[in-house]
């Protein structure tokens, strides 16, 4: 078994880096959210290094390597990855391994995730892999990395241990890690100062240049509040305020002052559980070896000297745009103004722990599950009799235009040619019985063939709908039950929890692209409703929609793009718990109103529900 973290090099000369005349391969990396330090690639971390070769101070835009990171730069000086359009930042570091390790040959492990495409492994991750693969063993296990995980060579899978899921891995060639000699370029202390290079004339490099000037001036009048004023002002206790990690931008704060002891060591705020004591590095640049042995150490440590600004609320009564509201802070901050980011709040999804002796059925309703089969297609609804059914025949057709077809209606139907009924000739008109819309027959016919053909009609002009309308939704169930909690704006009620899942599958003749896949995201998918007489009303009618197959159905997602996958149809659900910050969740006091009207648009109404 090939020993963990091998390949990375290690401090071995108390500065971090290693001696003057060994080779080492370069891997910039970013934290994510979730505390795990993710590289970029190596054409990326190519164009970091010549950048820094320039200036160390500088600023690195890192969509002039790749079209995909446009709106991200990384500062030098800080260590810190800013994308622009969001106002995230997120650490990032320079770490070192051997040229003989995975990447300094270029080699890329990945694992196949659940939309088809491939995500490379963290680094260590991937170092550890490939030393494995190299000694020919069969299998490896990354439990001593802390994860559990099992990746099996001969087969090519990864398996958790605990879950059993198996997923496809792949190795790949690419481009090799820039390969460094010599000693390792030193970051200068705050402030910035002048660049030595010419900047770029690209209208990203401007839009950072303009904004780093001011930055620069804020940055260095912090620096001289937190270690100045601490170490003269009068009645100093002799504690030194330092800066910690907070959760302002990537998934943890900014920067926030904490108390510190006085001497050499400066205490940090873990992203990961545990907490720890870490040094103060002399040189932003120089992290040594891998940042992440267990779940217990330090996942990142802060460079000393980076400022914190004092910090005020900017929610207030309306969401304010992260790149908003960082550009305001700079502003404010360089006229003198105090200001602080705060992070926006999380949306608070789901209830506490439930036990399931705690889920009770919905008073007045029967059973707790419904479930879906595949279409059963109804016999003997010939188009022809499904107009006739809804339609009165009109003897003299008024002079106007048939919406359908945009003819007048004293004219033949424009599908005259395209569609052939016996009975219905193109010149026939016929008027809807309930809303007294009028419409060419043989349009009637057309929009009916291009429809579910489920045996109901809706009415283009006023949406009324004519029969019991069905939706195209993939099979699935939908369980309902009563959770001990209540819901924002219904503290007097319990709550109404409806669990949605549909798996992935085939598509059918009656969806968008019969005979290919369709993915099925985010499912289980969990709604809320309060337990009153209302929210009541609302399930029954959800039910009755469910069983019609009208709550989802498969086309391009809005939110994402993909297409092909399952959507939610035009019944808006309350997927937010304890919160309102999406705009799906509570308090809401209009939206059962709202759905109700939303059902009734679907055909879904009160006087369809058995007593």
């Amino acid at each position: 078994m090939a020993r963990p973290g091998s390949g990375v090099l290690v401090s071995v000369n108390g500065l971090g880096y290693p001696p003057q005349n060994l080779a080492r391969v370069v891997v910039w990396e970013w934290l994510n959210e979730h505390g795990r330090w993710r590289p970029y690639s190596a054409a990326t971390c190519h164009h970091i290094e010549n950048v820094l070769k320039g200036d160390v101070r500088g600023t690195v835009v890192l969509g002039q390597v790749d079209t995909q990171l446009a709106s991200y730069i990384i500062d030098l000086q800080s260590m810190h990855q800013f994308r622009q359009d969001t106002g995230t930042m997120r650490p990032v570091h320079r770490n070192f391994y051997e040229p003989s390790s995975a990447p300094g040959k270029g080699v890329v492990w990945e694992w196949e995730n659940d939309s088809g495409s491939w995500t490379p492994y963290d680094m260590e991750i991937c170092v550890t892999i490939q030393n494995a693969y190299e000694k020919q063993h069969p299998w490896l296990d990354l439990t001593s990395l802390g994860f559990c995980y099992l990746i099996d060579f001969n087969s090519m899978i990864q398996t958790n241990r605990q879950s059993q899921r198996k997923r496809r891995l792949r190795r790949r060639m690419d481009l090799a890690y820039p390969l460094i000699m010599g000693s390792i370029p030193k970051s200068q202390s705050w402030p910035v100062g002048a660049s030595s290079g010419q900047p770029c004339s690209c209208q990203q490099c401007i839009l950072v240049n303009s904004t780093r000037a001011a930055s620069n001036a804020i940055l260095a009048s912090q620096r001289r509040k937190l270690y100045g004023g601490a170490a003269g002002a009068p009645g100093a206790t002799g504690t030194l305020n330092v800066v910690r990690q907070s959760n302002t931008f990537a998934g943890t704060t900014l920067w926030s002052p904490t108390s510190g002891d006085g001497s050499n060591n400066i205490q940090h705020n873990n992203i990961s559980a545990g907490s720890g004591q870490a040094k103060a590095e002399q040189n932003n640049l120089n992290r040594p070896g891998t940042q992440r042995i267990s779940m217990g150490t330090a996942r990142g440590a802060i460079p000393p000297g980076v400022p914190a600004l004092p910090v005020k609320n900017l929610t207030g009564s309306g969401p304010v745009h992260p790149a908003i509201a960082g550009m305001t802070g700079i502003l404010m901050c360089a006229a003198g103004l105090p200001v602080c980011l705060t992070r926006a709040p999380k949306p608070i999804l789901h209830p506490p722990p439930i036990n399931k002796s705690d889920m009770k059925p919905v008073p007045g309703v029967n059973g707790i599950r419904r479930k879906t089969k595949k279409k059963h297609l109804r016999k003997g609804k010939n188009p022809e009799d499904v107009v006739r059914r809804y339609t009165e025949k009109v003897k003299v057709a008024p002079d106007e235009d048939c919406t359908i077809c945009m003819e007048r209606l004293v004219m033949s139907s424009g599908y005259e040619g395209v569609l052939q009924h016996k009975g219905i000739k193109p010149e026939m008109v016929g008027k809807l019985g309930k809303c007294g819309h009028i419409y060419h027959l043989l349009c009637l016919v057309a929009m009916y063939n291009n429809g579910n053909k489920d045996g109901s009609l809706q009415c283009p002009t006023c949406k009324a709908i004519y029969g019991e309308k069905t939706g195209t939704q993939p099979p699935g169930k939908m369980d309902y039950h009563v959770i001990p909690h209540c819901l924002p704006g219904y503290l007097e009620a319990k709550t109404i929890r409806i669990v949605y899942d549909i798996p992935a599958g085939i598509q059918a003749t009656e969806h968008p692209n019969p005979g290919k896949k369709f993915s099925a995201r985010g499912f289980p998918r969990h709604c809320y409703l309060p337990d009153n007489d209302k929210g009541r009303k609302v399930l029954k009618l959800l039910i009755m929609a469910w069983d019609r197959r009208l709550i989802f159905t498969i086309d391009t997602s809005s939110t994402t793009g993909e297409s092909d996958t399952v959507v939610w149809n035009e019944i808006h659900h309350k997927t937010e718990f304890g919160s309102n910050l999406t705009g799906h969740g509570y308090p809401d006091p209009n939206y059962l109103d709202n759905v109700l009207t939303e059902l009734s648009a679907q055909g879904v109404v009160e006087d369809n529900l058995k007593d």
